[in-house]
């Protein structure tokens, strides 16, 4: 299925209206109301003449997206982040992995998955994930497992089951954002499915459900007698 939805163009913080801003929206309705993007520009805090703070904090998301550990030469990289706001971005992404709750969630159904996902609905392209799970249906991690264009996202068992691998899991589950809205499985979500399937069972590791979703809910294909 084809989305026709064009990337918006990078507005700078003081053109939006006071209620739009990252800082003023947070204030107002907590920080679990922004997205990822919105949350990074706060900590970039603003742009340069070059670049606005919202199109930095886009780069950054897609560094972010591929990679779970980065370093401060990679964040320098971008362009509009210098030595100080690459270190206290690396200092606050450190300090969250360090605040994670040590217990592991336990996952029995497809609707405790969603709040680990979520974020990811807002995004204009699909993310394709995979969440990690052991023997007991703890979650071992969450993967970006590949980012497509806004109307398909190519997968590949290869990149799905990377992290299953290295982590030793048991099982894994899958999902991807549709852009659209529209929860409704596309005849080439149900053929990635089938192939991730069949892959897994070769590996040892089962795929549990695939779930598809934007940001007013999800749909399970093992629910819906999809899978």
């Amino acid at each position: 299925m084809k989305y026709l939805i064009s990337e918006p163009t990078e507005q700078r913080i003081q053109e939006m209206a006071a209620c739009d801003r990252p800082r003023e929206r947070m204030l107002e309705r907590g920080a679990e109301a922004l997205s990822d993007q919105e949350l990074l520009a706060i900590l970039i805090g603003s742009g340069n003449k070059e670049r606005s703070v919202n199109a930095i904090a886009k780069d950054l998301l897609e560094l972010l997206d591929k990679k779970a550990v980065v370093s401060n030469d990679e964040l320098m990289n971008i362009p509009g982040l210098g030595t100080a706001k690459a270190t206290l971005i690396g200092s606050a992404l450190e300090l969250g992995r360090r605040r994670l709750p040590p217990k592991r969630r336990q996952i029995s159904t497809p609707s405790e998955i969603y709040p680990l996902i979520q974020h990811y609905a807002s995004r204009m392209q699909e993310h394709f994930l995979s969440i990690c799970l052991n023997g007991a249906h703890e979650v071992l991690s969450v993967n970006v497992c590949s980012v497509g264009l806004v109307n398909r996202t190519l997968v590949h068992p290869r990149e799905v089951f990377t992290e299953a691998v290295r982590q030793r899991a048991t099982a894994i589950v899958v999902a991807h954002n549709h852009p659209s809205g529209n929860l409704q499985p596309s005849m080439e979500d149900k053929d990635v499915t089938r192939r991730l399937r069949q892959a897994g069972d070769i590996l040892g590791i089962k795929i549990l459900d695939h779930l598809i979703f934007g940001e007013e809910g999800y749909l399970s294909m093992l629910e819906g007698s999809l899978f």
